[in-house]
């Protein structure tokens, strides 16, 4: 029997390691590519904005290429809504969660795509407002559904009669 055991847990042994193996082999692979698009996406960012900022330094090493691929997307050209509106409506949601980095990071870059105090302020509004009545239906509870339904027909009623 013990021959048997002897061979058993050897066999045992090479099965487990012909799983391991790969799995280590894998894993340095896997951390030798997230180094190499690490620094390529550090070194974007540094050429883009002169200096490491800090959102995108505290972000995981692993996980800062995808950010940033992520963040130049969604800034980048093929946005649909033009530069001045996209920070308005970030410093907006920024307001309503209360991230005070958001909202001077939100608030100089709206500023520097042409945006007056004026505009900041009514987005400001508009985010307040928009909370306000959020808290009004849902505190209240008002029915989803007929929310939509009311909504809806209101919609129908003020473009016909926008059209006379």
């Amino acid at each position: 029997m013990k021959t048997f055991k002897k061979v058993y847990s050897f066999r045992t042994y090479i099965k487990r390691m012909i799983f391991i193996i790969p799995l280590i082999l894998i894993s340095i692979t896997l951390s030798a590519q997230d180094t190499n698009t690490y620094e390529k996406a550090k070194n974007e960012i540094l050429e883009q904005f002169g200096a490491m900022p800090a959102h995108f330094d505290a972000y995981p090493k692993y996980a800062l290429a995808g950010a940033w691929e992520s963040f130049k997307q969604i800034n980048g050209p093929g946005s649909k809504i033009p530069p001045k509106y996209r920070e308005l409506i970030q410093l907006a949601v920024a307001t309503e969660s209360g991230c005070e980095y958001c909202i001077y990071y939100h608030s100089a870059s709206a500023k520097a795509f042409g945006a007056t105090d004026e505009e900041i302020k009514e987005a400001i509004a508009q985010a307040a407002q928009t909370r306000h009545w959020s808290m009004i239906l849902k505190g209240n509870q008002v029915d989803y559904e007929v929310f939509k339904k009311e909504f809806d027909s209101m919609m129908k009623y003020m473009s016909e009669k926008a059209k006379k």
